[in-house]
């Protein structure tokens, strides 16, 4: 629907010409391919653009439409300057941000995202349970409560399944902060029925179990990518103990990979790697390689912090071991994420934490690569790491080359971590790069950017 006051864009619509819309965003793809740009263009994409919603591009749609019409300005393809659309502190008003409420549209990708939360509970035949006693209404606090000895079935603990993968499907692509207070939610609700209600069945009671602690973990996680750490510690040590009460050694494993990974992020090391040699001890009876090497990277990672160069590289040689056993049907779901360049990346800040930069680089280097651009939190971590590794190298023409694209990504995540990344980049490249015009053009659009984040 068109905003109250959208001026059309007729100039880029007689650029369109003869093609339709989804012709025309097809076009716009290839030619962001041709110049190394990822942009999720679509029909509805070009049909905001045309209609006046979007009434300046993103950096990166900016650099692939001056591709595709060369010498053409902003003002050319119908655009507002970039200046006139930005207050003093405010954000641009360019490629909407993704609303803070998760039961809104996060993106531009799919019109699955509208409502995803609130539709994840409304399991076909029990909405009233699924909405209801998840406390999932029209956006308010959960005020509704589970009936003492509500009876718990399929169609809860499927509704619980679901909202976990929703939460990592939207967390993927836009990181924490958004999604954090929403996602809280329905994790009450799931921890109500938990406590409230009785299973007929073994079965349902494990699954109950394994679902409410996989979504206190993805909560936690949405903390931790967020930067509320005292959070995120709290709802994995809920996700450890529902593991250790139902028996459950995935869960188990699970919960101390992320306390490792926020110990790390947090400055204690040592827990970091207690919490990660917990977790492989967890996981060893479960058959799954692919798990080991994630822990063993998560080890490896206190260990750097420890300033531990041995303990580090015997850690890292036994995770690229198991993680050249390749994917097992023992691999958890949440897993998805762990390929190639997460083993890269996990490498990189290892290299980073013990001051060896450029080392450091090459790994991250490789990450970006060899990630997939669905995943674009991680691919906006992965750059964030890299401008921060090239920055310490003193390779700063490039960390401002790859800052830039950081910036492009971040109309699309919101994520506490990666902007803290980014700034700490920043401020090693301030002094370093006085005489370089390209990294003051990045100082100076990274500036904009948090002013306006």
């Amino acid at each position: 629907m068109v905003s109250t006051g959208a001026v059309p864009n007729l100039a880029f619509r007689r650029l369109r010409g003869q093609r339709s819309a989804g012709e025309f965003a097809a076009a716009v793809r290839r030619s962001a391919r041709e110049i190394g740009e990822q942009v999720a263009c679509d029909a509805r994409y070009i049909g905001r653009v045309e209609s006046g919603e979007i009434r300046c591009p993103n950096y990166a749609y900016e650099r692939v439409f001056r591709h595709m019409f060369p010498g053409a300005t902003l003002a050319d393809l119908g655009f507002s300057p970039r200046e006139s659309v930005r207050g003093r502190g405010a954000r641009p008003a360019a490629d909407p941000p993704p609303p803070t409420s998760p039961l809104l549209v996060l993106g531009s990708d799919t019109d699955e995202e509208s409502d995803v939360l609130r539709r994840a509970f409304m399991t076909s035949g029990t909405t009233a349970v699924a909405a209801a006693s998840l406390g999932l209404g029209l956006g308010g606090p959960a005020a509704a409560s589970v009936p003492a000895q509500r009876r718990v079935g399929e169609a809860e603990v499927s509704a619980v399944e679901k909202a976990v993968r929703q939460i990592r499907l939207l967390d993927d692509r836009h990181g924490g902060d958004g999604l954090y207070r929403r996602a809280s939610q329905p994790l009450r609700a799931a921890y109500t029925l938990l406590d409230s209600g009785t299973t007929t069945r073994r079965s349902t009671a494990d699954r109950l179990h394994a679902g409410a602690g996989e979504l206190a973990i993805s909560v936690g996680w949405l903390a931790h990518d967020s930067g509320r750490f005292d959070d995120a510690r709290s709802h994995y040590a809920e996700a450890l103990a529902t593991a250790r009460l139902a028996g459950d050694p995935a869960l188990e494993a699970h919960a101390f990979c992320n306390a490792s990974f926020l110990a790390r992020d947090t400055g204690r090391p040592r827990e970091s790697v207690r919490a990660a040699e917990a977790g492989q001890r967890a996981a060893r009876p479960l058959g799954s390689p692919r798990l080991l090497a994630l822990l063993a990277l998560r080890e490896a990672g206190g260990r750097a912090g420890l300033g531990d160069r041995t303990g580090c590289e015997k850690a890292l040689g036994r995770a690229h071991t198991a993680f050249g056993k390749g994917p097992s049907a023992a691999d958890p779901e949440w897993m998805t994420f762990f390929r190639e360049a997460e083993l890269e990346m996990l490498e990189a800040q290892c290299w980073s934490a013990l001051g060896d930069w450029s080392r450091a680089a090459r790994h991250a280097r490789r990450a970006t690569r060899l990630q997939d651009p669905h995943f674009t939190r991680n691919l906006a971590l992965y750059r964030a790491e890299l401008t921060w590794d090239l920055a310490r190298a003193g390779l700063t023409e490039e960390a401002a080359a790859t800052g830039h694209r950081v910036l492009d990504l971040l109309d699309q995540v919101q994520s506490t971590r990666i902007r803290s990344m980014l700034s700490d980049a920043v401020t090693v490249l301030r002094p370093q790069g006085r005489g370089s015009v390209d990294v003051k053009d990045f100082l100076d659009r990274h500036a904009v950017s948090a002013a306006g984040g």
